[in-house]
């Protein structure tokens, strides 16, 4: 990390806020405001106390409450798990208060990229041939088949297709025919099959299963063609014959998902999945907000931003819901933090569980602080509409998808719902990637930046050095350009991307 000797040893961050983050890791009787000086050792990125908070007074950060102090807390005293607790408090909601419209670009005027006008219309900016499994049980089938597809030789002659994946899940069967669990699995596995990063789509099923592939192309009014097709190893003969069929209908599909070429498209047909992961004290510094700043220059140009993770918003909904375009959609984001309050207390489990250990290692408290962190990731424009998990995202603008906390499953029901990019903040240092829809990360701190440089796409940490948000901000938008035009991020480089489909789970495994 750059030498930062030069500069204030901590940010406050509002003047509302009666503690600090510290800059850089602080030695005991390192002067800070006035007459302040810290106590003890307080690490990078955690908190330290501005001014005596006496116990059950409220501990601000970004202005905003992120918990409790449970004892008597001096100034210079460093603030955590053992002087600071969450307690819930009312939040107003002041619907739709700061909701300001947004002067979108004329057409003429907004950003483009190159990418892969679909039959349909929607824009793709990847080309793979996806196989997608209706159960558990051919998992191993359709990895066989993505396996020997691209160890084949096939593809050589294709260079305009970029791969066959496997979409593996743990589910399937053992469970109810209908209800939430089923329907997020029905949605999710469409979702899938129409996201415009997959130019061609397989479909493998044993046969016996619960989710039977029938009925999803009913439901979906799907007919078999170049683009999708299915079977089932059962009606196949085996296993043996079910990959053999399956390296046949690869063949048939490589000449039609070759023969899409990219071409100038504009930059309102990105869907932007807005994701954070590994956080710590400085992913609402640097990385989320500056990813906010992008998104609000993807709004201008009319493309989506989609924000997710419903259990980190939680304790920072209220600052969405200002910005609801209208009383019904705030009032959807209320709705679904309460189904949220009522399934982690029917699991046994609280909204606080969240944030990890590893947040907490980098100076995350609670989920109070952790959500208003991550909530930064959707910038300032309106919030346009609210959707639950794996939805066909329709509304441009800004909009919300009920997802998990946990990466793997919230960026599965964005792409579900129809997102073509992804941007990813990490403090602590994640390893994600994704397929069909590539995955940009961000190093909310230089350190991390620079240790994991072969993961890492942009640092953000050199927000704390002086580079503005607006400044980072538009780097990721013509980051995000670049991509979904057909750089590679440093995930697929790596060869992320077989193994992060995790559909949300819900109810019985009977």
């Amino acid at each position: 990390m750059n030498d930062l000797s030069g500069r204030p040893p901590f940010l406050r961050l509002s003047d509302e806020d009666n503690v600090a983050v510290a800059v850089r890791t602080l030695d005991p009787g390192t002067p800070l405001a006035g007459s302040v000086i810290t106590a003890k050792r307080i690490p990078f990125g955690h908190k330290v106390a501005l001014q005596p908070v006496a116990p059950g007074e409220a501990i601000r950060k970004f202005g905003q409450i992120i918990g409790f102090a449970k004892v008597p807390i001096a100034p210079g005293e460093w603030v955590h798990e053992h002087n600071l607790e969450m307690r819930d408090f009312e939040r107003d909601y002041r619907f739709c208060e700061d909701a300001r419209p947004v002067n979108v670009l004329p057409p003429e005027e907004q950003a483009t990229f190159e990418g892969y006008r679909r039959s349909n219309g929607r824009v793709g900016t990847r080309n793979y041939i996806g196989i997608l499994t209706s159960v558990n049980c051919s998992a191993s089938v359709a990895r066989f088949i993505a396996e020997a597809a691209n160890r084949s030789g096939l593809l050589d002659d294709y260079p305009d297709v970029d791969g066959v994946v496997a979409f593996t899940h743990g589910t399937g069967c053992g469970m109810a025919g209908k209800g939430e669990g089923f329907d997020i699995l029905k949605r999710t596995q469409w979702g899938y099959a129409a996201n415009p990063n997959l130019g061609g789509v397989l479909m493998v099923g044993l046969g016996c299963e619960v989710f039977q592939i029938a009925r999803l192309k009913e439901l979906y009014g799907i007919e078999e063609g170049d683009a999708f097709r299915s079977f089932t190893i059962q009606d196949s003969g085996g296993t043996r014959r079910a990959i053999e069929a399956g390296i046949e209908v690869v063949k048939d599909m490589l000449p039609a998902v070759a023969s899409a070429k990219r071409e100038t498209v504009p930059a309102s047909e990105i869907k932007l999945a807005l994701q954070c992961g590994g956080s710590d004290g400085y992913s609402g510094i640097t990385a989320n907000p500056a990813l906010g700043v992008a998104a609000d220059i993807l709004v201008q140009n009319g493309g989506t931003a989609v924000l997710s993770e419903t259990p980190e918003i939680y304790g920072a909904e209220h600052l969405l819901t200002r910005r609801a375009i209208d009383r019904a959609v705030g009032e959807k984001l209320v709705e679904r933090i309460r189904w949220w309050e009522e399934y982690t207390e029917r699991n046994r489990g609280e909204m606080n569980n969240n944030p990890s250990p590893g947040n907490k290692a980098g100076g995350l408290t609670t989920i109070l602080e952790k959500s208003l962190g991550a909530a930064a990731k959707g910038g300032s424009t309106p919030l346009t509409a609210v959707y639950e998990y794996a939805e066909p995202i329709t509304e441009k603008g800004f909009v919300f998808m009920d997802t998990p906390g946990y990466d793997p499953v919230s960026a599965t029901g964005q792409v579900a719902g129809g997102c073509n990019v992804l941007c990813f903040t990490t403090g602590r240092g994640s390893a994600y990637g994704c397929k069909p829809t590539p995955s940009i990360k961000l190093a909310t701190n230089t350190q991390i930046y620079e240790r994991m440089i072969e993961d890492m796409d942009i640092n953000c940490g050199d927000i704390l050095e002086g580079v503005s948000l607006q400044e980072k901000g538009r780097e990721i938008f013509d980051e995000v350009l670049a991509v979904a035009s057909g750089k590679r991020s440093k995930s697929e480089l790596l060869g992320y991307g077989d193994n992060e489909f995790v559909p949300w789970q819900i109810g019985a495994v009977m």
